[in-house]
């Protein structure tokens, strides 16, 4: 049976503050790179919980989904490795909430808050072209309802093994 081609899921998090959004500066294998706060879907978690728990691990900052800017297919072939990997990645917006005293994530050396032009000054240093792309359609004003991502409940059980033993 021929292998079945799967995209790489992940999340990111338009959070803005005073007209600034918070950004983070990550260790990549390309060197350090400027991201929104993301990362991959979890087993067993829906899209709102995952961007809810990235922004946090990443940022320190508890973050509220209200809107699906929108989803992005892209693809990235590593510098160090050669290796082509596709992701599929649904941004959000919405609120920020408290900050927490709590080491941020293996790889994150900071989180700033930038403004739009500060951004795209730095577009060099950025983790893909999906960052600043991001929040340009966040202030142009797009936004899908929530509702239009729907979580089956079979999603949030523990995989069941069906294996003979």
């Amino acid at each position: 049976m021929p292998r079945i081609w799967k995209p790489s899921v992940t999340v990111a998090a338009i959070v803005e503050k005073d007209g600034k959004f918070l950004l983070i500066e990550e260790e990549t294998s390309d060197g350090i790179r400027i991201n929104q706060p993301a990362g991959h879907l979890d087993p067993h978690e829906s899209l709102e919980q995952a961007v809810i728990r990235e922004t946090l691990e990443e940022t320190a900052h508890d973050f509220t989904p209200t809107a699906l800017v929108g989803m992005y297919m892209s693809r990235y072939t590593s510098n160090r490795t050669g290796e082509e990997v596709t992701y599929l990645r649904f941004t959000f917006c919405g609120v920020p909430g408290a900050r927490h005293d709590r080491p941020l994530d293996e790889g994150i050396l900071r989180t700033m808050w930038l403004t739009r032009d500060e951004l795209a000054a730095c577009a060099d240093r950025h983790r893909s072209p999906t960052v600043l792309q991001c929040v340009d359609e966040y202030l142009a004003g797009r936004r899908a309802p929530l509702e239009l991502i729907q979580t089956h409940t079979s999603v949030y059980k523990e995989a069941v093994s069906t294996a003979n033993g």
